[in-house]
C-alpha cells in the first residue's frame, strides 16, 4: 500500500454500529446475562464461589472450540500477545471481587443502578484516548443509565456501610469497564476462544486466591447448587460474556456495555418467571428509557470497520 493509501487504525475503543449478525449475537447474549442475577440467586454457597466456578468451567468448555476449529489461529502467537487477555482477566476478578460483596453492604437496587454505569466509563475512556464519539452517543449513555436507575427503584438511605457499599459497586463498573476495553484491544489479536480460555482462566485463578485468603469454600456444595452453577456457567458465561467477548472487536466496548444494560428489564422479567417478584412500579418507562438510549447510540455509532475480525 502506498503512502497515499494508507490510513490509520481504527482504535478497537471506538464505536461501531453493529451490523445484522452481531445485533443477533449480543440479542443472545442478553438473554444469558439475564439469568444470571435470578440463578444466583437461588443459589445457596457463596457469591465468590460462584464466580469462580463459572470462569473456570467457561475456560474449560472452549479449550476444544480453540484446539479444534480455532486452532490454526494458535500458529506464530507469542506469549506477549496473551497481555491484554490477562489484563482482562485481573479485571473481570476485580469486577467480582468489588461488585459481589457490595450487594449485602448496600440496597441490591443501588449496587445494580451504580455497577450498570459501565458504558460511562468506557466511553470516557475511549474520548480521552482520542476517539471522538457524537452527541447523540452521550445522551444515549446518559438515558440508558437514567432508565437502569429507574428499573431498579434506587433509594436514597444513607450510611456508612451503604456508601461504602455503593462505592464498591461504582469499583465494580470502572473494573467492568477495564475487562472491556482491555478485552477489545485483545480481541485485535486473537481469536474469541484464545481470549475469553485466557481471560477466563487468569479470572478464574485470581478468585481462587482471594478464596483461599478469605477462607471461602469452592467445593462441598449440594446437587442442587451444583445444577444452578452450570446453568449460570452455560447462560451468563458462554451464551453470554463469550458471545458478547465475540462481537467487541466489531462494535466496540461501549456498545457491549450499553447492551449489557439490557440484562435489568431482561433479569426483571425471569426474575417474575422464577422467582415470582414483581417489577417496580417504574420499571415499564425504566425499559422504554433503556432501550430507547441504546437505539439512540446505535443509530449515532459509525458503521464498522470492513475489515473482519478475528473469530
Amino acid at each position: 500500500m502506498s503512502a497515499g493509501q494508507a490510513t490509520a487504525a481504527p482504535s478497537p475503543w471506538a464505536v461501531h454500529r453493529p451490523g445484522g449478525r452481531d445485533l443477533v449475537l449480543m440479542a443472545v447474549a442478553v438473554v444469558g446475562v439475564s439469568f444470571s442475577g435470578p440463578l444466583t440467586a437461588l443459589v445457596a454457597t457463596s457469591f465468590l464461589a460462584i464466580a469462580f466456578w463459572r470462569n473456570a468451567a467457561g475456560a474449560a468448555l472452549l479449550v476444544p472450540v480453540l484446539l479444534g476449529r480455532e486452532r490454526a489461529t494458535l500458529a506464530g502467537l507469542r506469549p506477549r500477545q496473551l497481555g491484554s487477555s490477562v489484563v482482562a482477566g485481573l479485571f473481570l476478578a476485580a469486577h467480582f471481587a468489588a461488585w459481589l460483596p457490595s450487594l449485602s453492604m448496600t440496597s441490591v437496587a443501588a449496587s445494580t443502578a451504580l455497577v450498570t454505569t459501565t458504558p460511562v466509563w468506557t466511553a470516557l475512556a475511549a474520548r480521552v484516548s482520542g476517539v471522538r464519539l457524537p452527541a447523540a452517543v452521550w445522551w444515549g449513555l446518559v438515558l440508558a443509565v437514567v432508565g437502569v436507575a429507574l428499573i431498579a427503584g434506587v433509594d436514597v438511605t444513607v450510611s456508612v456501610e451503604a456508601l461504602a457499599g455503593d462505592g464498591l459497586a461504582l469499583l465494580g463498573a470502572v473494573c467492568a469497564g477495564g475487562y472491556m476495553l482491555a478485552g477489545a484491544r485483545a480481541r485485535t489479536r486473537l481469536a474469541t476462544s484464545a481470549y475469553s480460555v485466557v481471560c477466563y482462566s487468569t479470572c478464574a485463578l485470581t478468585l481462587a486466591v482471594a478464596a483461599l485468603v478469605t477462607s471461602t469454600p469452592l467445593v462441598g456444595f449440594s446437587a442442587r447448587d451444583w445444577w444452578l452453577i452450570a446453568a449460570i456457567t452455560v447462560c451468563a458465561q458462554l451464551f453470554g460474556h463469550t458471545l458478547l467477548n465475540l462481537v467487541l472487536s466489531s462494535v466496540g466496548p461501549t456498545v457491549v456495555g450499553l447492551a449489557v444494560l439490557l440484562e435489568v428489564p431482561g433479569a426483571l422479567l425471569v426474575a417474575l418467571v422464577l422467582l415470582g417478584q414483581t417489577p417496580p412500579l417504574l420499571a415499564l418507562p425504566g425499559m422504554v428509557a433503556v432501550v430507547a438510549g441504546v437505539a439512540l447510540v446505535v443509530r449515532a455509532s459509525r458503521p464498522a470497520p470492513p475489515v473482519e475480525p478475528v473469530t
